[in-house]
């Protein structure tokens, strides 16, 4: 079950984000302490997000530049995240994981990258200001709870004018070099499950190398569906279970 939900997670979160929302509750699910869950879910981020990088920079549709730039203030951001959430209390994650499970799921219901356009752009100084300090927080949320950073990023790159096919290589570079860090900090704190972490990463660089594949070869438009259902079926799983 754990390898399956592992695919499903690392497709979704290659296309939109969001996968966490299914793995982290599935490892409490598998008796796992709530901030163990948590840690040991970031080792099936670093490697879907590695392969993920690979497949899109192999595509030509990575914008290194700004992705690289981003990626500092990211890096800073995360590991102010996850050490607070190595020392908080079990009680007090599994109330943070509800919260934001529920405040991003509002958040993405208004479908902020639906304004994505275009592809090769050039930013004034307001939008890398903007850009810098955005990726600040969301390294902070994903260096805490993770689960959904990905609508953060792809909503944060609204202002640059990437297309979502950009958006999303730039999405997973990122994700991927704050997770090294949020990673090691989960490791030292004694907070991954190696076991179970390495069965959940197997699924998901499975499920990274068909979503990197399927956002090159259907581009934005279906991108934007297929975040706009992810929300929806997120939403109805707050709501009903």
């Amino acid at each position: 079950m754990l390898f399956l939900i592992g695919i499903i997670s690392g497709f979704v979160n290659i296309l939109a984000g969001g996968g966490s929302f299914l793995t982290i509750p599935i490892l409490i699910f598998m008796g796992l302490p709530p901030t163990v869950a948590n840690g040991t879910n970031r080792l099936g981020i670093f490697l879907q997000s590695l392969i993920g990088a690979v497949k899109f920079k192999q595509y030509g549709v990575f914008p290194a530049k700004f992705a690289l730039i981003v990626s500092i203030p990211a890096i800073i951001g995360s590991i102010i995240g996850s050490y607070l959430a190595t020392v908080i209390s079990d009680e007090a994650f599994k109330n943070y994981l509800v919260f934001f499970m529920v405040a991003i799921t509002l958040i993405t219901l208004f479908n902020p990258v639906g304004k994505l356009k275009q592809k090769d752009i050039s930013l004034s100084r307001g939008k890398w200001i903007f850009s810098i300090i955005a990726f600040f927080f969301v390294g902070v949320y994903g260096g805490f709870i993770q689960a959904g950073v990905g609508f953060l990023i792809l909503a944060a790159i609204i202002v640059t004018g990437y297309d979502l096919v950009a958006g999303n290589a730039v999405k997973t570079f990122v994700i991927l070099i704050f997770t090294i860090f949020a990673l090691a900090i989960f490791f030292i704190q004694g907070k991954v499950d190696l076991y179970l972490g390495l069965i959940l990463s197997i699924g998901n660089v499975i499920g990274a190398i068909a979503g990197t594949k399927v956002t090159v070869l259907k581009g934005n438009n279906f991108i934007r569906w297929f975040v706009v259902i992810c929300v929806l079926v997120f939403a109805l799983k707050l709501i009903f279970f």
